[in-house]
């Protein structure tokens, strides 16, 4: 793939609360003298609603997205909540799909897209997001849509015909195409270690076009893109890192050196 260092986001810059939220967070500090906010220099949303409550939620103005920026954590930190939000509110649809694919089956997604103020350096023309969890969903839109006129099914792949993974190739070669702000939530749930590797080495080619890449996951093959801002989200808020520091990478490494080491401890009295 070469050597990449990083690269400012050509798109997405950050992303805000709004300030009806940040209204909300100074009076929640006021009344419980919680003093994070002023620690931090960030504002704290209130501690008792969801999707708020999460750390890593309350830790976004202290984020800054580059070309590629990845978020890992334990299930749970904010990982999908946070990419899902901010594709909502940059205009992709909530299930998955382009800027212009819109369709629903079961929503899923929490309301943090609406207390979000996106800050931009361009305003992209094209871009995906890929949601693993609805995947099936828009494939299968996809296919029911099949009007002659105002239909997208003849556009597109027959994503059914194919493997979940294979259809997850299939989508990336027909969609990740050109220079535009792709939101990936996962990627990795339908892809071999070599479809990863294609994966990686499509971002590389779309970076180097102009494209910007915020992906959430829990592989360490797609923490490893040269020059990616890495964010590890926990009960602390998020925290920007190095690859060889995150708690993934070094579970990981401890397992394949010696997994009887870490096995054990599943079974034993």
């Amino acid at each position: 793939m070469g050597k990449m260092g990083p690269v400012p986001a050509p798109f997405l810059r950050a992303s805000r609360l709004t300030e009806s939220r940040l209204t909300e967070s100074r009076l929640d500090e006021a009344r419980t003298g919680d003093s994070r906010a002023a620690a931090s220099g960030t504002n704290v949303a209130p501690n008792d609603e969801y999707p708020l409550n999460i750390p890593a939620v309350q830790a976004l103005d202290t984020i800054e997205f580059d070309a590629v920026t990845v978020f890992a954590g334990d299930n749970g930190s904010g990982k999908s909540t946070i990419v899902e939000a901010l594709a909502i509110a940059a205009g992709f649809n909530a299930e998955g799909g382009s800027l212009n694919l819109k369709f629903e089956t079961h929503p899923t997604h929490s309301s943090l897209a609406d207390d979000l103020i996106l800050e931009w350096e361009a305003k992209p023309k094209w871009g995906w997001f890929l949601r693993a969890e609805t995947f099936y969903g828009m494939a299968t839109h996809i296919e029911l849509d099949d009007d002659p006129v105002a239909g997208v099914k003849h556009i597109f792949p027959d994503f059914h015909s194919r493997s979940h993974g294979q259809s997850f190739q299939t989508l990336l070669d027909s969609r990740f195409t050109s220079a535009g702000l792709y939101i990936l939530d996962e990627p990795e749930s339908a892809l071999s270690f070599q479809g990863q590797l294609g994966l990686l080495s499509r971002m590389h080619q779309l970076v180097a076009d102009g494209a910007q890449f915020i992906v959430s996951t829990h592989s360490p093959l797609l923490m490893a893109f040269p020059g990616a801002a890495l964010f590890e989200l926990d009960d602390d808020g998020a925290h920007r890192t190095e690859f060889d520091e995150l708690r993934v990478v070094e579970l990981w490494r401890r397992f394949l050196e010696h997994p009887p080491s870490l096995l054990r401890h599943l079974w034993d009295d």
